[in-house]
This record gives structure tokens, C-alpha cells and sequence, in this order.
């Protein structure tokens, strides 16, 4: 395609593109292939660190801290899990500390979208150890970090420019959450959301480009269809839903307001204590191991209580464990300064809350509301409405 004249384009605000956006698409294809590669051995290595750190086994089988029955022992795997990703992080990296999509944007911004190799080495080893020992996250903010970390070392050994370079980061970051969800078009927009800061031909082809690559690579990886499979619901919800929907919307609202607070509120606390910053994992590990004594449903990723949430099988014990024990020990975690990923932890706070407006507004079908509440939770907490919209449709369908 041609390129316009100079006046043109600055008239339509630079939405033309040249040739080389075909070669940056065909790194963009091969960057997702590899990162699909990467979650896999990812969740392969989350598994491996939960079976070693609470069952004392070598397996990568899928297991739930919740059925290790350590007693009080518990208290001390997640402190152990925060003082090897402290020490880690001030004597490997600093970068590998938080949950990957502020990382990613901080490379954007402040370092040209650079990311050093070994950031795409500790992160994923870090976030393993940090979910494997109990912590409270999901698995997909780390990884849209290493596919995001892999796309720029990539871009970094061919030369490319700085808008190339950006491009292909955010490729990466796409193309890890779509392998990690199965939502090719949510990650999409989540990285034109928070990651691109922009809507053109030239880094909207690659990214979507990778994205797909992804997905489709994720079916002989690690399975078909949506992570969250969710049972129909019907297609017309009358006036009632329509306002039960904006209840839900602002419930979340609100929830999300609770937890942002209580993370900063977390960070906060961490920043006055008298100690090195590399300690902090190690306390935060503390509250993770009480919040397992109490609640041990609420460690690990929660994958399986997300799912079951949306099929309506969960007690009203384990929605008020999650959105009061998941909610304070992720809170604390995440101010602490731990590695791991804050998707699957919102989706599982809002679902929560969504199995909670089951209980009062009308019955749409199984899994209706706490889906609903997972979608705006997810926009609200992320700032990206977008993202929440399309990931819900994107389990319905």
C-alpha cells in the first residue's frame, strides 16, 4: 500500500502504512506461535511449583494448594515462596516484581519498549514460584509480560524502530493472554487499550495478527474452546435484567474502587516499614499462608473456582471466603511487591460477587450474573470496558 502525501497524512492523523508492516506481521505470526509455547510451559510450571511446594512431589500434574491439608504449615509456604522471589528480584531483576501489564507499559513509555533477555527468563520462573507457593494470582498477566518481553528482545536483534518495537512487544503481550483465555478479540482490544495507545493500520494488523496465531495454536496446546466454558443463557433479558445489569455495574464499580484502595493502602504500609523492599514478599507471604489457614480455597490461581462459579456450583461459604479472604491477601500480595497476574483474581472476585446478586435479581440462567459482574469488574478495575465486554461475549459464545 502507498504511502500519502505528507498533507494527507496529517490530515487523517497518520492512519496509512507501508510495506513493512508485511515483515513486522510475519514476526508478529511467529511471536505468537512461541508465546501459545510459552503458557504452556508456563501453567506447566506453576503446576510443577504447587506440587513441589505443597505436595513434595516432582509432577506438573494440575493440583489445588487447597487439597494439600498442610495445617499450620501453611502459614510458612507462601513466606518461603516471598523470600526466593525477593531475593530474585534485587539480586536477578527488579522488573520481575508486580503483575506483568504495568511492566509492559512501563518498557512502552520509559524505555522504548525495551525489555532486557532476562526479564523474559525471571519472570515466568518468579510468577511460577509466587502462584506455586499459594500466591493469589492468575497465570496470564505473567505471561502477557514474557510474550511481550520475548517480542521486544526479538525487535531488539533485527533493528527494528521504536513504533516496531512497540509493536511487537504488544504482540507478544496480546498473544500470551489469547493463549492463556482463548479470546483472541478481548486481547486484542486489551492491549489497544492499555498497551498500544493507538489505532492504526501498523500495529493493529500485527497485533491481531498474533493474537489469532495464539489461539489457534492453543487448541493443539492446551485444549479447545474457552477456558471458562459458561451454559447458555437467553437472548432477551427484558427490562428487569437490563436493570439488574446496571446494579451489577455499579456493585463492581464499587468493588473495584475497594480493591485498588486497599492495594495502594497495601503498597503504602510496605513503603514505612524499616526494612529492605526485597523483605516484603516474604511478609506479604505471612498474610497469603493466614488467609490459606482460614480460607484455603482463596491460594493458587482459582482457576477451577472461577469455573464453578459460572456453573452455579459454589456454597455462599466459598463466595464470602473469596470476597473477603481472596480479596485482603491479594491486596496485601500485590502491595507487597510479588510477582503474578491480577486478571484471574478479579474474574474470580467478580464472579463472587456476581453469585451474590444471584441470590436477589432474576434468574437468567446459571452463571448469568457472575459472568456479567466478571465482564465489569474486569473493565473496571482495568480501565479497559472494551476488554470486559468482548471477554464476556467471548464465553458465551
Amino acid at each position: 500500500m502507498r504511502s500519502a502525501p505528507h498533507d494527507a497524512v496529517d490530515e487523517l492523523g497518520d492512519f496509512t502504512t507501508t510495506p513493512r508492516v508485511l515483515m513486522v506481521g510475519m514476526m508478529a505470526i511467529a511471536i505468537g506461535l512461541v508465546s501459545a509455547l510459552l503458557a504452556k510451559g508456563l501453567l506447566a510450571l506453576i503446576a510443577l511449583a504447587t506440587n513441589l511446594f505443597f505436595f513434595g512431589r516432582f509432577s506438573s500434574a494440575n493440583v489445588s494448594p487447597a487439597d494439600a491439608h498442610l495445617g499450620a504449615f501453611v502459614l510458612v509456604v507462601p513466606a518461603l515462596g516471598g523470600l526466593i522471589i525477593g531475593l530474585m528480584a534485587r539480586y536477578g531483576s527488579e522488573r520481575i516484581r508486580g503483575h506483568g501489564i504495568p511492566e509492559a507499559i512501563e518498557a512502552i513509555l520509559m524505555n522504548g519498549s525495551r525489555v532486557e533477555p532476562k526479564v523474559a527468563l525471571l519472570k515466568p520462573l518468579s510468577s511460577a514460584i509466587s502462584i506455586g507457593s499459594g500466591g493469589p494470582f492468575g497465570a496470564e498477566g505473567p505471561i502477557i509480560m514474557t510474550g511481550g518481553a520475548f517480542g521486544s528482545v526479538i525487535a531488539q536483534c533485527f533493528h527494528l524502530t521504536s513504533a516496531e518495537r512497540k509493536t511487537l512487544l504488544v504482540a507478544g503481550a496480546a498473544a500470551g493472554m489469547s493463549a492463556t483465555f482463548a479470546t483472541p478479540v478481548a486481547a486484542v482490544l486489551l492491549a489497544v487499550e492499555l498497551l498500544l495507545f493507538e489505532w492504526k493500520p501498523r500495529s493493529f494488523v500485527p497485533v491481531a495478527l498474533a493474537s489469532a496465531t495464539a489461539a489457534a495454536a492453543r487448541v493443539s496446546l492446551l485444549g479447545q474452546g474457552p477456558l471458562f466454558p459458561v451454559p447458555p443463557h437467553p437472548s432477551f433479558i427484558g427490562m428487569a435484567g437490563l436493570a439488574g445489569c446496571v446494579l451489577a455495574g455499579v456493585l463492581a464499580g464499587a468493588l473495584s474502587s475497594v480493591l485498588t484502595a486497599g492495594v495502594y493502602a497495601a503498597e503504602d504500609a510496605f513503603a514505612r516499614l524499616p526494612i529492605h523492599w526485597m523483605w516484603w514478599p516474604t511478609l506479604g507471604g505471612l498474610v497469603i499462608g493466614a488467609g490459606g489457614l482460614l480460607f484455603p480455597e482463596a491460594l493458587g490461581v482459582g482457576y477451577d473456582a472461577i469455573g464453578a462459579l459460572l456453573q452455579g456450583e459454589v456454597t455462599g461459604r466459598t463466595i464470602l471466603g473469596i470476597l473477603v479472604v481472596k480479596a485482603v491477601i491479594w491486596s496485601v500480595s500485590l502491595g507487597s511487591g510479588t510477582s503474578g497476574g491480577v486478571l484471574a483474581p478479579l474474574l474470580m472476585m467478580g464472579g463472587a460477587l456476581g453469585g451474590v446478586e444471584a441470590w436477589v435479581l432474576p434468574d437468567l440462567g446459571v452463571g448469568f450474573w457472575p459472568l456479567t459482574s466478571m465482564g465489569a469488574i474486569l473493565g473496571g478495575t482495568m480501565r479497559s470496558p472494551l476488554t470486559g465486554i468482548v471477554f464476556s461475549m467471548g464465553h458465551t459464545m
